[in-house]
């Protein structure tokens, strides 16, 4: 492109230098001189940008200006549909363009792409095939306009078409304007492909972004979320009802009991679908880093703010922005907190521009924030701003009925992830698994369940493939109401033990006598482990 630019410029210099010194110019080499000027100008348009709708404006600009050529079109096909559309015009309005469209072989235009060659009529109001489907031209029976439209070729195959208005005048050669317009078609054409490059890939990016959409809408579906107890149907019923209004919602529960899928699913079925779902856990940054998240900062703010930052409510715009571990947020940050969702707008940090967002807000919090508040430490304000639509996520010891689904679930996962082939879980397994009370709720029992498919070494989960943990709360809490018989041989106590022995075997086994990695594998301490060693007689 820059050799071709000085070609032209030095060709233009010559032929003006040439125009000065003769005493009478003719207008043939007055027309070579515009033409000249003309392709330099459109030359250093292509080159000065990537954008094609920039490009082409400013080479229409140019034409309409230098050569009197009017409503300068390009016209490019949707190879979809099969259908040429405008992509940029020259003194059209929105609905005119709109309104062009054309199939392959329809009218001057589409026959042009069809045949790729160029097509000139001499008046439009003689021509027939001429549609004038902008309606740009008003009645063309009473103008003597001229058109002419010149294929744009990508590969020896036409993707579109260049065309113009011409005041007829029989002192202008249309056959001149062709060969000038076909210059300027082969001009483009690396313009054009770059913009069907990137309409291309913008296009699969849109197609993935909407399958991914629909599959985390069907994936985040109440009916998806696994569950049979009342407890929980309550919760998934209030997520149905909700999930269409715009309220804030507070998700009240233990660590690990699911806030964060609940807010998945409140937003995935949802209007804001389309929209993005914005995450931050308020207790994972310190008070310093957490504002600027949450609000942006610009260029300048602070040391080592080299460049404007977007915050987590701007990326949030038009969607759904999560705030886990709300319960955790400093007092400074309550306040543009409550602000925000007052009024819906805020300061970037170090910056004075107002700007406002259309956001829905989850917040979650294992912590009792009635209590908080009494104690000073969250503002009240802000409680009852949150506590629009409270969601109590019942623990999984409260929901034990739901525990068998969900081993069915994390079998299946494990089993994926894992490369592994276990079918089932024993009578026995699943009874240790309904006694304990599984402090960290959902997660921990995935954690356990995870543990348990990669120890296992047949189809079946035994007891011993799960955390010694659960294993002995279940012993002690049999023990405990049993009345205390733990002497008599066969007792359970002795059968705890047995079992005990047999699983720290297994793993020093299966560690060729590591005890780290075994007590790793048990989940205890290796302290605990040597004792358990030296207790039960086994070989260190």
């Amino acid at each position: 492109m820059t050799a071709l630019l000085d070609e032209l410029g030095k060709a233009m210099n010559k032929s003006a230098s040439t125009e000065k010194s003769k005493s009478h110019h003719s207008s043939g080499l007055e027309r070579k001189v515009t033409e000249l000027k003309t392709l330099y100008e459109l030359a250093s348009a292509i080159s000065s940008s990537l954008d094609l709708e920039v490009v082409m404006n400013s080479i229409l600009d140019v034409l309409h200006r230098d050569m009197g050529m009017e409503r300068g079109t390009l016209t490019l096909l949707d190879s979809q549909n099969n259908e040429l559309f405008i992509e940029v015009a020259h003194g059209l309005a929105k609905e005119e363009i709109d309104r062009g469209r054309y199939r392959i072989g329809e009218g001057i235009t589409g026959k042009v792409v069809a045949a790729g060659e160029p097509i000139v009529v001499p008046n439009v109001g003689d021509e027939p095939l001429f549609l004038n489907r902008t309606g740009s031209r008003g009645d063309i029976k009473k103008n003597t306009i001229s058109f002419i439209c010149v294929p744009i070729k990508l590969d020896q195959k036409t993707i579109g078409a260049l065309s113009v208005d011409r005041l007829f005048n029989e002192e202008i050669s249309l056959d001149e304007d062709v060969r000038l317009l076909t210059v300027i078609s082969s001009m483009i054409t690396q313009a054009v492909r770059n913009h069907l490059k990137v309409k291309e890939q913008k296009d699969k990016l849109e197609s993935e972004n909407v399958r991914l959409k629909s599959q985390l809408r069907k994936k985040f579906h109440p009916e998806n979320i696994i569950g049979e107890s009342k407890r929980i149907a309550d919760v998934l019923a209030s997520v149905e009802l909700i999930s269409q209004t715009r309220a804030t919602v507070l998700l009240r529960g233990e660590s690990g009991t699911g806030k964060e899928l609940i807010a998945n699913a409140i937003h995935y079925n949802s209007d804001r679908l389309k929209g993005p779902f914005i995450k931050i856990s308020c207790a994972a940054l310190p008070e310093n880093l957490l504002e600027s998240e949450l609000f942006g900062y610009e260029k300048g703010a602070f040391t080592g703010a080299n460049a404007n930052k977007l915050g987590r409510f701007e990326l949030a715009h038009e969607g759904t922005l999560f705030l886990d571990e709300i319960g955790d947020i400093p007092p400074s940050t309550q306040v543009k907190l409550l602000r925000v969702l007052q009024e819906r707008e805020f300061e970037r940090l170090g910056g004075t521009k107002t700007i406002r967002v259309d956001i829905r807000l989850i917040a979650a919090t294992n912590k009792d924030l009635e209590a908080e508040v009494k104690a000073g430490r969250f503002r009240e304000d802000l409680y009852y701003r949150l506590n629009v639509v409270p969601i109590f996520l019942p623990a999984l010891r409260e929901r034990k009925e739901d525990l068998p689904g969900l081993a069915n679930f994390f079998i299946e996962k494990s089993n994926r992830e894992n490369n592994k082939k276990v079918k089932y879980i024993s009578d026995a397994a699943l009874e240790h698994l309904l006694q304990y009370p599984w402090p960290g709720n959902v997660r921990e029992l995935e954690n356990a369940f995870e543990r348990a498919i990669i120890l296992c070494r047949s189809d079946t989960l035994e007891p011993e493939n799960f955390p010694i943990t659960v294993i002995r709360h279940t012993a002690d809490h049999a023990v405990s109401s049993g009345g205390g018989e733990t002497t008599e041989a066969g007792s359970l106590t002795v059968a705890v033990e047995n079992l005990e022995k047999k699983m720290i075997m297994e793993a020093l086994e299966r560690t060729d006598g590591n005890q780290r990695k075994a007590a790793k594998q048990l989940g205890i301490t290796e302290r605990i482990l040597g004792y358990k060693i030296r207790t039960y007689g086994l070989k260190e």
